[in-house]
């Protein structure tokens, strides 16, 4: 009595794994989880009491979400991201999820069939992936430059009669790239001569670094009909376990997320989407105040990585709040991640889990911790790289 085919095909998610680890290994400092060393803030938690003043509150709620949620989500997408939200068969509508994974879940069950495929950036975010092979498709990886950043080129050619989708993620898990304007531009335009969908993920909109800036797809102009922005605010507003995430979708898509979402989740947790008001209304603002401190955590880890920089590689990373570094090591990235908890207690996400089938890569995440406790993390990393790798040379 064994499990799906379909499902023993989709790879077992790391964090489990990396999770073990630590388990077995006290004290052990992590740098692979993706969230943020803050909660959310006070409004968020205030709006809780007009939650449970409403005793109708405790059952079921509109499967797209509560109106007055969806309202302020359509102000912060015209103010912040560019986009107008104009409703009907043939505008934009809003779809409230649980979390930003379930926004993609619904997208690839609503648009595809068994056997479509799914254009895939690599290094790409392992959910995405695993989502793609539970829906008994085809997940096409396409690798990006040095840097990390889109071959136009690469994806066109990996286009298929089967293609139902390009999907993007910008600020990039887990790379940390952040996708240039003209490039998503560019891909969007590929996708509407296709007749496909461009399908962006954008849940790190709020982590950008220097002059580096997050563009929203859907903000061009008649990309309506082949364009979907998904959005969470688990990372922005420190909200990760609250499970409230959006997407932004053709409206003649409404509909089959409607299905898609009423079977698997019935409506977004009520109690999380007041949360989410709440959290609308401290804004953008809270979450730039709390990047400060991890913009100084970025370049701690910057400035410790230099010191083995004859051992690792660290493209640009100029969004989300990670590296992928690349070690100069024959030793699998897997291996080396364990070694690291092992013997350093410090713990990261090996590149395999991301698509990446060659050299060593390890994904270090800078930040879930508060500062102190990551300077510790940091240390232990670089002194970790150095030993492993010069314990393999002598």
């Amino acid at each position: 009595m064994l499990p799906s085919r379909r499902i023993q095909a989709v790879q077992m998610p790391i964090i489990p794994t990396v999770a073990e680890w630590i388990r077995q290994t006290p004290e052990t400092i992590s740098l692979g989880q993706g969230v943020v060393y803050y909660g959310p803030p006070p409004q968020a938690i205030e709006r809780l009491s007009a939650f449970f003043a409403q005793p109708d509150n405790h059952k079921y709620k509109p499967v797209y979400g509560l109106p007055e949620l969806v309202d302020r989500l359509a102000v912060k997408l015209r103010d912040e991201n560019g986009i107008d939200i104009t409703g009907g068969d043939d505008g934009r509508r809003i779809f409230v999820s649980a979390g930003g994974n379930m926004a993609f879940l619904n997208a690839v069950l609503a648009i595809a069939d068994p056997g479509d495929e799914f254009i895939l950036l690599r290094p790409a975010y392992f959910n995405h992936e695993m989502t793609v092979v539970m829906a008994n498709c085809r997940a096409v990886l396409v690798n990006t430059d040095a840097d990390y950043q889109p071959v136009l080129e690469a994806i066109a050619a990996a286009v298929t009669s089967r293609t139902r989708a390009i999907v993007t993620v910008s600020p990039n898990n887990p790379t940390g790239a952040v996708y240039q304007e003209g490039v998503l531009r560019a891909i969007n335009a590929l996708c509407r001569d296709k007749g496909i969908y461009h399908i962006h993920d954008e849940a790190y909109e709020y982590f950008t670094y220097g002059d580096a800036r997050h563009f929203s797809p859907c903000s061009i102009a008649g990309s309506e009909g082949h364009t979907l922005g998904l959005f969470s605010m688990s990372k922005s507003f420190g909200m990760a376990s609250w499970r409230i995430g959006y997407a932004v979708i053709p409206g003649r898509l409404f509909d089959a997320f409607r299905k898609v979402q009423d079977t698997n989740l019935i409506c977004p947790p009520v109690i999380s989407q007041y949360a989410a008001i709440g959290a609308l209304e401290a804004g953008r603002p809270y979450c730039l105040e709390k990047r400060r401190e991890i913009e100084e955590m970025r370049g701690m880890l910057r400035a410790g990585l230099r010191a083995v920089s004859d051992l690792c590689v660290v493209p640009p990373a100029d969004g989300a709040f990670y590296y992928l570094v690349r070690i100069h090591t024959s030793i699998p990235a897997v291996t080396f991640a364990e070694r690291l908890v092992r013997e350093h207690r410090v713990a990261v996400i090996p590149g395999e889990a991301f698509g990446i089938t060659t050299g060593c890569h390890l994904r270090v995440g800078y930040g879930a911790l508060p500062r102190d406790q990551a300077a510790e993390g940091f240390a232990r990393l670089v002194g970790g790289i150095n030993a492993i790798c010069s314990g393999e040379s002598r």
